[in-house]
């Protein structure tokens, strides 16, 4: 499963509480924030967003994970084309659903602010909160989504349940937990 969703859409803190719900339903599962798999520096000039260091090492991280039990990844990051899309389940070697976590615009830059004031991380607020709208654009053109949430009125807890919901990974047939067709 990706979380995926504009800057400031709570993408990472919903994959972890997803996990913590895996947990307690006893699923094995793994979760990755796609973005530290491809934090390095410098970025090449045609791929400003390390794209294809990502793809290498989610494919080496997933083969890693698979063998020590993960049945189900749930991955907080961004595909924003289709090509992304297939690429990272190619990386996955297993089926890939997409989960776009959405909010309204005035919540998301008021998020953002409160993110970067507590991260003492000012300078670099103005290009999140244009990115945000620029982002959450190309996402809804795209339609990646196998799935859709907004999280505008909900809890972080309220929005890890609706998307775990979405998977199906919960449910038991004949005592074992199902993986979704």
């Amino acid at each position: 499963m990706l979380i995926t969703g504009t800057v400031g859409v709570g993408k990472t803190t919903t994959a972890e509480l997803v996990g913590d719900l895996l947990v307690d339903a006893g699923v094995a599962h793994a979760v990755l924030d796609l973005d530290g798999l491809c934090r390095a520096w410098p970025a090449p000039d045609d791929d400003p967003f390390q794209h294809r260091l990502l793809l290498a090492n989610l494919q080496a991280v997933t083969l890693n994970l698979r063998a020590a039990g993960a049945r189900h990844l749930v991955l907080a990051g961004v595909a924003e084309t289709s090509g992304e899309r297939q690429a990272i389940q190619e990386a996955l070697r297993m089926p890939l659903r997409v989960c776009r976590l959405t909010a309204d615009l005035d919540i998301l830059h008021t998020r953002l602010r409160h993110r970067h004031e507590s991260d003492h991380d000012l300078a670099s607020l103005p290009w999140h909160l244009t990115r945000a709208e620029e982002l959450d654009l190309v996402l809804e053109q795209a339609a990646l989504a196998d799935a859709t949430i907004d999280t505008t009125r909900l809890s972080p807890a309220a929005v890890a349940a609706a998307v775990l919901d979405t998977t199906g990974w919960t449910r038991h047939a004949s005592g074992q937990n199902a993986v979704p067709s």
